[in-house]
């Protein structure tokens, strides 16, 4: 999502960096460039013009232009900006004394709200809790069909009444269910509508009277950019949302809303929807998403992926076939199967601090799903003792027919082949780089 915007700050740090010694108009020319990409990136024009205020106020006012790492001193300031601007604390739920603790999700139609209840009730399952689901969106076509479907899918309770009766007696009598199957936690699916309306407000406003919930989750779409800060600031004015979800973050908007959501509403976000898949919903960490903002990659959020697919055994072998250059084909087709059930490859590709160089490394302009799909494929058109001595392809007398029978298995070219070749050498570097750096990189990370 935040591609665009990461490369154009990289590009003015990268410019800023370049003069050595800084001065105020250098600062202020940079300063113009990154007001440009924030309010290209769709962030509200408000936000920005008080974000830059900030910076240049910090920068100004300290030693910053003197020091002997000026540059560096101005993007840690961005970052801290970014944090306070994106609300600083990590996504919590606020718990009920007694359980179950109630959770109303809230918000327009389309904007995945019901796909989010049962995202939310897997999340918060995984961590302990005992969730039911309530189909309270008696209005939209399907709904209730749609969060049963859901329940049965992961196992998760749903508690409903049809279509024909009201939302508050719905709710009402789930409350009782919970607390007769000893539910920890209580989601509701709330009515949503095309736009907001007094009759949708009304209705939401008596379900939290009637539910006195822990918290009011107002579920956005990430797309939607502007229009979902708007569609936020009236539900909060009008129900008191605590909190927010924001859905579609792994699409290719610009990430304004992002940004300014928190900042126009004063209601920081909880959660993020990062794909299709009932277990596509993250914790939002301020302080990782400016790193990524800032292109320092997100390791942390990785290696908590990583270890869910990984097990420390398969870790510690992986290091040490990497570290003393062993790693082969077979090993990187092995390693493309787990590290797709982690979620889209693109958004885990962006997790890498220095992406952009590693790219340039490998020579590869779009490490996204077609990129490893081809190498999958001719990977595994190559007999097993190709794959576990890929010398064979590059040595001998018998190099170029095995290229060719590899390119027709593939459906690629002896060219595609060859660039794979060359791009393999060229990672099993750069891996043996990340498995020399136990401690500190990807690898340490998941092994401390």
């Amino acid at each position: 999502m935040f591609e665009a915007l990461t490369d154009k700050l990289n590009a003015v740090f990268g410019r800023l960096n370049s003069h050595g010694t800084i001065t105020e108009k250098d600062l202020d020319d940079a300063m113009r460039e990154v007001r440009l990409a924030l309010l290209e990136a769709d962030v509200n024009y408000k936000v920005v013009r008080e974000f830059i205020a900030r910076v240049r106020e910090r920068a100004l006012g300290t030693e910053v232009l003197k020091s002997l790492t000026p540059t560096q001193q101005i993007i840690g300031i961005v970052h801290e900006e970014l944090v306070a601007l994106l609300g600083n604390e990590p996504g919590h739920i606020n718990r009920a004394p007694q359980p179950p603790t109630i959770i109303m999700l809230v918000g327009l139609q389309g904007s995945g709200k019901t796909t989010s209840c049962a995202k939310l009730a897997l999340h918060l399952r995984k961590r302990g809790d005992k969730p039911l689901l309530v189909a309270a969106d008696v209005y939209r076509p399907a709904a209730v069909e749609q969060l049963q479907a859901l329940g049965r899918q992961l196992d998760i309770p749903v508690y409903s009444e049809g279509t024909d009766a009201p939302p508050t007696e719905i709710c009402r009598h789930a409350l009782a269910e919970a607390r007769r199957i000893g539910a920890t936690v209580m989601i509701v699916d709330t009515a949503g509508r095309l736009h907001i309306d007094e009759a949708m407000m009304a209705e939401v406003v008596a379900l939290r009277d009637l539910l006195k919930p822990q918290e009011v989750l107002f579920v956005a779409d990430a797309m939607a950019g502007q229009d979902a800060v708007r569609a936020a600031e009236e539900f909060h004015r009008a129900v008191g949302c605590t909190g927010l979800i924001l859905t579609k973050m792994d699409g290719d908007a610009r990430g304004g809303a992002v940004l300014s959501i928190r900042a126009v509403t004063g209601v920081g976000v909880k959660f993020v929807g990062t794909g299709e898949k009932a277990d596509a919903l993250q914790t939002f960490y301020p302080d990782r998403m400016a790193q990524r903002i800032l292109g320092m990659g997100d390791i942390q959020t990785l290696i908590e992926r990583a270890r869910e697919e990984m097990g420390d055994q398969d870790v510690k072998e992986l290091e040490r076939r990497m570290k003393t250059a062993q790693f082969d084909l077979q090993d990187f087709l092995d390693q493309v199967a787990k590290v797709k059930r982690m979620g889209r490859l693109s958004d885990l590709v962006s997790m890498l601090p220095g992406i952009g160089r590693i790219k340039q490394q490998l020579q590869v302009s779009e490490m996204d799903e077609d990129f490893f799909k081809k190498t999958e494929a001719i990977i595994q058109s190559m007999t097993l003792e190709e794959r576990r001595n890929p010398s064979l392809l590059m040595e001998g007398r018998s190099k170029a027919s095995r290229k060719r029978r590899i390119a027709r298995g593939s459906g690629t070219r002896v060219e595609d082949v060859n660039e794979l070749l060359r791009q393999f050498e060229q990672a099993k570097m750069v891996m043996k780089q990340l498995a020399n750096t136990r401690g500190r990189g990807f690898l340490g990370g998941l092994l401390r």
